[in-house]
Order: C-alpha cells, then structure tokens, then sequence
C-alpha cells in the first residue's frame, strides 16, 4: 500500500503515535510518503531518525510567527484557532503537487491527515481533488487522525484547568471548535480517535449516532521493548514520579493536585517521600515546586526510562484529559506499579486493585500511595501484572493491526 502521511509536527519518541504507526506500517512493506512540519531547528533534527522507514520525506517549517499571524486572521472568523495553526498555502499546494501528478506517478492509496492542526490541508486536497478529477485521485482514501476530540478537552479545561490563561483560551475557542469538529464529521468518511470517550463526544456533538460507522477507535499503544522493567536499576524505595510535557495544560493542573492536595497528606504521614517531576518545558508554577527539598523537577531529559524504573511508583492524578494517557501506558509497560483517578484511566481498562490502584479524591489518593511505599511486595505484584496487562492489550503491532484494518477497509 502507498501511503501519504501528513503530520503537523515531527513524530518522535515523544509524538508517539505517528512515530510507531509510520514505523510499523514500513516494516510491513507499506510505502510512505512523509509530510512533517516544525517551527523551531532542534524539530527539524529528529527528521533524520525518520529517513529509515519512509520513501520520502518532505519538510516545511512553519514559524512561530507564523501561527501566531494565523491566529490573528482566524480571530474574526467562526473557526478554530487550533485548526488555523498549522497552515501554510504553500504548504497545501505542495501538499496536492505530490497527489496530482497527471502521470500517476505519485498514486497513494491512503491520504492519512493527523490532528486538529492538519485537518485544513485534508480539506484542502479535498476541494483540489474535486476539481482535479485523476485516475490516481480517485482510488485514495482520505483519513484524518483526529486523535482527541479537542472539544471534549477545551470543555474540560475551561472548567477545571488551574491555569487562567488556559482557561480562558479555551473557554474562547470552545465553541467555535464545537461547530468545526461537527463540521468535520459530514467531510471525512474515516475519522480515527483513541478512545469511546472520544468518540462519544464527537457524537455528541451532532447529538445523533448517524455519523458512528464513520468514528473509528485506534488507540496508541507502547514500545513493550523500549519500555520496560530493567533489573540493573535499583528502585528507590520512597520515591514517586509524576511524568508528562509540563507546559500542557492538563499536566499543569495534574502537577498542582498532586503537590497541592495530595502530597502534605503523604508528607503528614511519611515525610521521607520524595517527588520526581519528569518532562520538558515545565512551567513557571511546576517549577517552583522544586523549592521544597523533597521535589526535583527535571525539565526535558534525554531518556525518561531511568526515572519511571527507578521509582517506587508513578502517580497520574489527572483531573481532566481527553484520549489514552500515554504516561500510565509507560509506567505500566516498565512493571512500575500506578496510582491513577478514574479520568487517567478513562480509556485504559486495567483491572482496579489488580493491574492498577484507583483513587480520586485527595485523601484516598495519599492512602494508595502510602499503601504500595509500605507494602513492596503488593507493589512489586500489581508492577508485574500490570506490565502483563500492557504486553497483552497495547503492543505498537497490535494497535497497527487495527490501523490496517481501517486502511482496507475491513473496519
């Protein structure tokens, strides 16, 4: 199959999901075209890494200043700030040059679109293809990998987030993000999320289930290789770690529940517990969480295997979010037993007290967490069952499995 990929941002080993689908898709003989684009030069780097599995790669940088200008021209329309981010005329022409070769020579059976800040070049092939009628045209197949509901996650966040500035940034774009995402639904026959909870929302949205057949769940899943329990490591017995972007909105107010409600529980108890706060750009309020001896935040680092092998456990108290949490994935695949509130584990169905400790409010949090630093035996069962749990359900080849199913059609 020949496939055309087009993602807003350089897929990585932190953009996980167009990182493993591209390379998994390769190792099966699928051909793919590449489409990245970046702002800054340090994104431009990993492109490289990315030679090895596709046919081609075509890059574009897009600015800062740019997206910053087309936030601005989107401000007066009816559209979207996320969906206006991204985009580059120049960038969709090109985008329908590769496409509309008339000798066919660059026929792809699939057109995969990823995320809300992609969408406009789908919909711009789109409308191109309309009027640029091929016989390589005709045979594609458009996706767009919305991968979250981005509604679903701007309504949570302009209730809950602890940030104003987010908060009221997404309480601005709500709406207009609501009447795009539904928009979407009559113009894309494939439309992949990770989660029911996403999917719902997108239904919702339409308040029908007429466009259900259309919504398809492809969750992400985990390098069970890269991640992974490592015996070399010794764990350290009274230390947790929180791990995630920390200059994402949702991982923010995640952070300042943990150390704000449920952490001086932990302390009144055990005051020896130490807090690692892994992942890059952390805020100016994460930050400053360093200032208490027991709390390191690490900022980016080149590996977060280390940190996540290393502790006793890793807690996810995340209060909202949208999609399938990577960082419990992570954990789990690594036999580091988790802490997590019921939203973390929306779209992950491990066994409670079992393959996963659940709690939400702040109290019954710092128990679970006091009751796996207490009893290293428990830890050390629900750690192996829950890296069992993850080899089962979330190998990279099972998800792709899935993935190819929607790319022929059988799903």
């Amino acid at each position: 199959m020949n496939i055309l990929y087009v993602v807003p941002y350089v897929p990585s080993l932190i953009r996980i999901r167009p990182y493993n689908f591209i390379r998994i898709l390769a190792s099966r003989g699928h051909r793919i075209t590449l489409v990245v684009l970046w702002s800054k030069p340090d994104e431009r780097a990993g492109i490289d890494d990315l030679a090895q599995f596709c046919e081609a790669i075509v890059d574009f940088q897009i600015p800062i200043w740019k997206s910053i200008f087309n936030a601005a021209i989107a401000l007066p329309t009816r559209q979207p700030l996320q969906a206006w981010y991204s985009w580059d005329r120049k960038v969709a022409r090109a985008i329908n040059a590769l496409v509309a070769d008339p000798a066919g020579h660059h026929h792809f059976d699939v057109i995969h679109f990823e995320h809300l800040r992609g969408v406009r070049y789908g919909l711009y092939l789109q409308t191109m293809q309309e009027k640029q009628v091929t016989a390589a045209s005709q045979r594609s197949s458009f996706i767009w990998d919305s991968v979250d509901c981005i509604s679903y996650l701007f309504r949570q966040s302009a209730a809950y987030s602890k940030t104003i500035t987010h908060r009221l940034m997404t309480q601005f774009d709500l709406g207009r993000t609501e009447i795009y995402e539904r928009k979407l639904l009559e113009n894309f026959s494939k439309i992949l999320v990770t989660s029911e909870q996403d999917k719902q929302a997108f239904l919702a949205l339409d308040h029908s289930d007429r466009y259900a057949e259309r919504l398809k769940i492809v969750p992400n899943g985990v390098d069970v290789d890269y991640f992974q329990p490592n015996g070399a490591l010794q764990k350290e017995a009274d230390a947790i770690v929180l791990s995630g972007k920390m200059s994402y909105h949702a991982n923010i107010t995640m952070a300042m529940y943990l150390m704000e409600q449920i952490m001086p529980i932990v302390w009144a108890q055990k005051p020896s517990v130490k807090v690692w706060i892994v992942g890059k750009d952390p805020v100016k309020e994460v930050r400053n969480f360093a200032d208490h001896p027991n709390v390191t935040v690490t900022g980016t680092v080149p590996d977060i295997r280390p940190y996540i092998q290393r502790a006793a456990l890793a807690v996810v108290p995340m209060v909202y979010g949208a999609g399938i949490q990577n960082k419990v994935l992570e954990s789990m695949a690594c036999g580091t037993p988790v802490v997590a509130t019921p939203k973390a584990l929306a779209a992950i169905p491990a066994v409670p007290e079992k393959e996963v400790l659940v709690a939400e409010k702040p109290d019954e949090f710092a128990q679970k967490i006091l009751y796996l630093l207490e009893n290293p035996d428990a830890a050390a069962a629900i750690g192996k069952a829950s890296r069992e749990f993850i080899v089962r359900n979330y190998h990279w080849d099972r998800i792709a499995d899935i993935l190819e199913e929607v790319y022929y059609g059988r799903n």
